[in-house]
């Protein structure tokens, strides 16, 4: 067996232990040519951590870990910039300590390296102090990094008064991003729901969302065509263990974890902590369910008594409102799209409008059989398919 990167998020780790990497650094240049601000929304454990990972790597003039790749044969000026990199995703949030924690403990190690001011007391002081003196220090422009920026915030949902005040903070830290902007070579953001009170997408209006991105579409997850150009001895040895042909075991790997959808026109997406897993055990399970249901998912449904019979049907919203997550909204559809739960299965262009669905068998009868019951008082009905 090859090495897969179950749990790997890093990039240099992935290519140092020499794991089996679907080739993403295309979007890389792509977008590393350009010198714009940028958001990313994903379910969680699809591929966007490491995604971010790898825009680090390459920033960072890293030109060896990048052999053989795809990027190789396009970027021929391989600089590097100073970076900045604040990860979210590490800690929870359960009162103000905790978040004013998280932020320190992300900026001290780079005011280690490019100093502090006295007078920095404030995580926007003090973000703007590090920009600067990257940027003074090197004589390049500064690339920030934010992973998961919305972590703070969707773990607060059912604190209304927690959560404002982490909104209140992060406005004045990511409103810094527009005001430096002349100090700034390159910003990226990733998280899972695009909040649209929060000020880094009022306050930073240059900030360009590529979620349903078209060509964008394939910059997390595994395209089939990546599947088969990747995985063909992973899928025989998996046949071979189920006892089943080389086409049935890739049929159920299609019927059990593909599906997604994150454009107007996008090649299926297969959700590749699953497909991994699948891979590594040579056997069939609800994976990405079974890592359990976000808490703010889990009590927006528990708060509400929803009616399971609205998801049995394919669901119509439109294009606005799918990326759109109000706390004060109490429509679960955008957040049942976000988390992963519901994919794009069309697109109405009559009203510019989404159908959506369940994805595939693994998020259709884990929602149905496995979530619901637990959060919502509405009577179960659908038994459960035999896959």
């Amino acid at each position: 067996m090859r090495e897969l990167p179950i749990g790997i998020q890093d990039f240099e780790k992935l290519r140092q232990n020499n794991c089996v990497y679907v080739d993403k650094t295309q979007y890389v240049y792509q977008l590393g040519r350009t010198s714009k601000p940028y958001f990313l929304g994903r379910p969680r454990r699809f591929g966007k951590s490491l995604f971010l990972s790898t825009l680090k790597a390459y920033f960072e003039g890293k030109k060896d870990l990048f052999e053989g790749l795809k990027i190789t044969e396009l970027e021929k000026d391989w600089r590097e910039y100073p970076i900045i990199y604040i990860d979210f995703n590490r800690d929870s949030y359960q009162n103000i300590d905790f978040f004013n924690q998280a932020l320190e403990t992300n900026l001290s190690i780079y005011e280690q390296k490019w100093g502090k001011v006295e007078n920095e007391t404030t995580p926007a002081s003090r973000l703007t102090g590090l920009i600067r003196r990257a940027f003074e220090n090197t004589g390049q422009r500064v690339v920030v990094l934010i992973d998961e920026y919305d972590k703070p915030l969707i773990s607060t949902m059912d604190n209304l008064a927690l959560n404002d005040e982490i909104r209140t903070m992060l406005k004045g830290f990511y409103g810094v991003l527009k005001a430096e902007d002349a100090r700034l070579r390159f910003v990226f953001l990733t998280g899972v729901t695009k909040f649209s009170k929060v000020s880094v997408f009022s306050d930073l209006n240059q900030l360009i969302d590529i979620s349903l991105d078209e060509n964008f579409a394939e910059i997390c997850g595994i395209s089939e065509e990546e599947l088969l150009q990747n995985f063909q001895p992973e899928i025989q040895a998996l046949a071979e263990r189920r006892k089943m042909t080389y086409e049935q075991a890739f049929g159920e790997l299609k019927k059990r974890y593909d599906g997604y959808h994150f454009a107007k026109e996008s090649a299926d997406i297969y959700n590749p902590f699953s497909v991994l897993n699948t891979f590594a055990k040579l056997d069939f399970a609800y994976y990405w369910f079974a890592t359990g249901t976000p808490t703010f998912l889990a009590k927006a449904l528990q708060n509400q008594n929803y009616d399971i019979r609205k998801l049995e049907d394919d669901v119509l919203i439109s294009v606005n409102s799918v990326m759109d997550y109000r706390v004060e909204n109490r429509n679960l559809i955008p957040l049942l799209y976000q988390s992963g739960y519901l994919t794009i299965k069309s697109y109405k262009q009559n009203r510019d409008a989404f159908v959506l669905g369940f994805p595939n068998e693994e998020v259709k009868y884990g929602f149905l059989n496995e979530l619901l019951p637990a959060f919502v008082r509405t009577p179960i009905t659908t038994k459960r398919k035999e896959v």
